[in-house]
This record gives C-alpha cells, structure tokens and sequence, in this order.
C-alpha cells in the first residue's frame, strides 16, 4: 500500500511539473511573439513613412536642403536612449505611442535611400535581410548554446563601427566603407542572435500584464535596430545606386 501511495504522490508531483512546464511555453511563445509583432509592425511603419516622404520633393527638400536634416537624423537616437531610460516610469500606452513615433521618425531619416538607390534594389536587400534576420533569431530562439560571450565582444565592435564611420566622414575611403559595411553586417548578425536569447532569457511567467507589455515593446526595439542596421549595411553592399 505504502508503494502505492509513494508512485502516485510521485505521478501528482510530475504531473503538476510538466503542466507548469507547458504553462512557462505557451506564456513564452505568446510573449516572443508579441515582441516580433511589435517590431513587423515597427518596421513596417519605418517603410511606409520613408516610402512616402522620398516621394514628396517638397518634404525632402525642407529636411536635407536645411539644417532640419541633423533633427530628423539624431532624433531617432534621442528616442532609443529616452525609452530605454524612461520606460519604466512610463504607462504601457505611453511606451507603445513611444515606439510608433520612433519608427515614424526613423522611416523620415531613412527615407534617403529611395533616392539613392533603386527601388529594385531596396526591395532586393529588404528581402535577403529579412531572411537571414529570421535565420539567426530563430537560431538565437532555439540554441541551447550560451551566446552570453559574445555580447560584450559585439557591443564593442558596434563602438568601433561608430569610430570608423566618423573618421571616413573625413577620410572618404572606399576601402574602409567597403570593411565598415561588412563588418557592420557580421556584427549585427551576431547581435540578432544574441539579443533573441537575451530577449527570451529575461521572460518571467509570472511577469504582470504591464510588465510583460514594456519587456516585449523594449524586446522589439532591440531587434528592431539589429534589423535596420544589417539592412543599411547590406544596402551599401548589395544595392544599386541611382
């Protein structure tokens, strides 16, 4: 009898571990989902704000023919660093109107490479980023591997990136363009994959709904940048200039 009572105390006991497991899954699955959600929806209003403002000549001439062009350029920066450093204080509707605007402003500075380069060509590189992003996320997503170790190295390779790119503001050097750029796509390649882990990592189940709401929209923004940095970098790759 006492056999009996010790298996089915054990069969309640791994019974109730495997639903809470499961429970952990569905809430994890629904939580990465709503911070891919955020950051499609991002993108999409980036594209569409950039697609149009490079189709009116008037809007372009105000924002690059005067100093305007510097606001619209470092605003986008501006708002990562306020979010980043606000969002806690902030109510998720705020947090939500918050991203929404950043992509807007962010669609207005990229709104340049419909006149740089062909719009075939812009469709092309959107559509291999776009894939190899969904590559290395879901690598990031299902890789027991710990990517921990890279981040540091990565994060200093975006610092240098940054070092680079305003010294060949003056030294206008194709050949440090052409190792800008493909270090540029090897770093946020590395950092897609990464921040995915980092982005899972930080999921707790028992995270309150407004919680939950500011990790997934502070989750979208991260990839979201490593998504638009790997594409303007492949753009000064791959794509065709007019």
């Amino acid at each position: 009898m006492e056999p009996n009572r010790q298996f089915n105390l054990r069969a309640d006991h791994m019974s109730s571990s495997d639903a809470h497991a499961a429970g952990i899954d569905v809430g994890l699955r629904a939580y990465m989902l709503k911070v891919y959600n955020y950051m499609t929806l991002g993108l999409a209003l980036t594209g569409l704000v950039a697609y149009a403002a490079s189709n009116s000549a008037p809007l372009m001439q105000a924002i690059y023919g005067t100093p305007l062009q510097w606001v619209v350029m470092l605003a986008p920066i501006g708002f990562v660093f306020f979010l980043a450093a606000r969002i806690h204080k902030m109510s998720t509707q705020t947090a939500q109107i918050t991203f929404w605007v950043y992509a807007g402003i962010m669609g207005l500075s990229l709104s340049y490479i419909f006149l740089a380069y062909t719009g075939a060509s812009v469709a092309r590189v959107f559509f291999i980023t776009a894939g190899a992003f969904a590559g290395l996320s879901l690598y990031g997503y299902t890789t027991k591997k710990n990517l921990s170790g890279m981040g540091t190295f990565l994060i200093m390779g975006v610092i240098g990136l940054i070092i680079a790119s305003v010294v060949n503001i003056f030294l206008e050097s194709s050949a440090l363009h052409l190792t800008i750029s493909v270090l540029g796509v090897l770093i946020f390649a590395g950092l897609t994959a990464y921040d995915t882990q980092r982005i899972k990592s930080i999921y707790r189940a028992a995270d309150g709904g407004d919680v939950a709401e500011k990790k997934a929209i502070m989750g979208a923004l991260t990839l979201y940048l490593d998504f638009i940095n790997m594409f303007i970098f492949m753009l000064q790759l791959f794509g065709n200039r007019q």
